[in-house]
């Protein structure tokens, strides 16, 4: 499961290291967390050529009744998104990818929460492989929504949870974006153990409303199989 992660990067970057149009004023983030709006990459429908969108995470399916449905929806497995309904239709025609410097994962006794950085040496962008979805409301007004897509724990994040956000390589970010539904499939994988890093940060994190940068010290970070 991937429930929190973080974005240490600003639109610029974010445009250069994807190839989209830098049109869109994105600042830093620590804190991302179901509900909020981030950014996402995708193809454009038109013409070709990728996009840098605002998206809120929780998806909600086309044909969901209202979009209460998107807090049960932040992940999909990724052995299920070719058959399961709610991300059948995405996953053959509306793939993203997600920008993310790491994300966030918890140990400890449940009342107090530890958390925990996870990061991949020398890679300070990553990205991950997403669904995205438009929903309409009775009124005909859109909302884009995404999920993050999730593969079985490397031995690296299994020390903390059974699962991890699925991490394109670079050379996968196009067939996943645009290539066939095969191609996507050979894209997700559980990203390598080696240059997989982590450190512990503030509990403040906990709380999704907390966003300052001082919760996130660039501490040494750790190998835990060194």
């Amino acid at each position: 499961m991937c429930s929190r992660y973080f974005l240490d990067a600003d639109g610029n970057v974010i445009a250069f290291t994807f190839g989209v149009p830098a049109d869109l004023r994105i600042a830093p983030r620590v804190n991302i967390a179901p509900s909020q709006e981030a950014p996402v990459v995708r193809a454009r429908g038109e013409g070709g050529g990728r996009e840098l969108a605002m998206l809120r995470w929780g998806l909600v399916p086309f044909w969901a009744k209202d979009p209460s449905i998107a807090s049960r929806m932040i992940n999909a497995r990724c052995e299920t998104i070719a058959a399961k309904p709610a991300f059948r239709e995405a996953f053959r025609s509306r793939r993203c990818a997600i920008p993310a410097s790491g994300f966030y994962e918890w140990t400890g006794d449940p009342r107090r929460r530890v958390p925990h950085a996870i990061t991949i040496a020398g890679r300070p962008l990553i990205a991950f492989a997403g669904l995205w979805e438009r929903w309409k409301d009775a009124a005909g007004n859109p909302l884009d929504t995404y999920t993050i897509v999730t593969t079985p724990a490397n031995r690296f994040v299994a020390a903390m949870h059974d699962r991890m956000p699925a991490i394109l390589a670079e050379a996968d970010i196009e067939p996943w974006l645009s290539g066939s539904t095969e191609e996507a499939w050979n894209a997700i994988r559980p990203w390598p153990d080696e240059g997989m890093r982590e450190r512990v940060v503030s509990r403040a994190l906990n709380d999704p409303r907390n966003e300052s940068p001082d919760l996130t010290p660039e501490d040494a970070p750790r190998d835990l199989f060194s």
